[in-house]
């Protein structure tokens, strides 16, 4: 009985608290208070009253620095593709098409040389990550405070860049094919012309004689005539001490040689005379004796 009274004891006690805490904020929010961003000095302190958000007409400001929908501003845009390269979930389809000749330049100065036949990014697969707005070199990539765009077809989110009509994509398509086949032309005739110009055959360089070590003299084989070995002139023996080198002597040092090191021999006494080390002499073998034969024997 005890712990049944003590129960209702507690819980009695805790339902009173709760209710205390709901009637004190029902007495302070009479008035509505603005909405704040918690990024504000003040928000702590504002915390009584009501507070709704009538969404979508008021909307919480959200940081400058938010990853939220992607946009691509496509005058500044030079189809580089490094967006679409470093892309983890390859959410950035792109469709190049080069131009013969420059055509335009971006609001930096930077000049554009391909058009974006098709230009079209995924936010239904995009994670958000950033990268492809880091290495934008025109910076035409960014990412927007519009974070809201959910639908009920995934297929929505499909977001579609590019400004060429299918007409336009093909002229240009069709203007490069030309300039290529025309360039591979000239590049063949200007291939066959070389090929056929006659070759002029100049006169050859002058063999210089080679100085250096003789070759050894090999003999003549048998029925051959000997070699004539003509004298050496002034000129070759000069061209000869030329491509000598010469030998540099060095300057012999001499090496010390260590002293030698002074015996030191025992002190003897007053007295004593100096006694020289006996040399042990080598044992011989001993002979067997053999007994006299005797005459009988003999």
């Amino acid at each position: 009985m005890m712990d049944y009274f003590r129960n209702i004891r507690i819980a009695t006690k805790t339902l009173s608290k709760g209710l205390g805490l709901t009637m004190r904020h029902l007495k302070d929010a009479r008035t509505q208070r603005d909405p704040l961003a918690p990024t504000t000095e003040n928000y702590f302190e504002k915390q009584n009253a009501i507070f709704t958000v009538q969404y979508p007409k008021e909307v919480l400001p959200v940081p400058t620095v938010g990853r939220y929908k992607l946009h691509n501003e496509i005058e500044d845009c030079i189809v580089c593709d490094k967006c679409a390269k470093i892309c983890p979930v390859d959410c950035i389809d792109i469709e190049p098409v080069r131009s013969v000749e420059e055509f335009g330049k971006t609001s930096d100065g930077t000049p554009k040389r391909i058009y974006a036949a098709k230009f079209d990014i995924d936010m239904a697969k995009c994670c958000f990550c950033g990268l492809c707005t880091t290495v934008c070199p025109t910076e035409c990539l960014t990412m927007t405070d519009d974070y809201d765009f959910s639908t009920f077809d995934l297929s929505e989110h499909n977001f579609e860049f590019g400004n060429m009509t299918p007409l336009e994509i093909l002229e240009k398509k069709e203007e490069l094919a030309a300039f290529q086949k025309k360039k591979e032309e000239a590049k063949a005739s200007s291939s066959a012309a070389t090929a056929a110009r006659p070759k002029v055959s100049g006169a050859k360089p002058a063999m210089k004689p080679k100085t250096g070590m003789a070759k050894p003299m090999m003999r003549p084989k048998s029925g051959a005539s000997t070699p004539v070995i003509k004298p050496k002139t002034s000129a070759d023996e000069g061209a000869s001490e030329r491509a000598k080198p010469k030998i540099i002597m060095k300057p012999k040092i001499a090496v010390k040689k260590p002293a030698a090191k002074p015996v030191i021999k025992p002190k003897q006494k007053d007295g004593e005379t100096e006694e020289k080390p006996k040399m042990a002499k080598p044992k011989t073998p001993m002979k067997p004796k053999i007994p006299p034969k005797k005459k009988d024997e003999e």
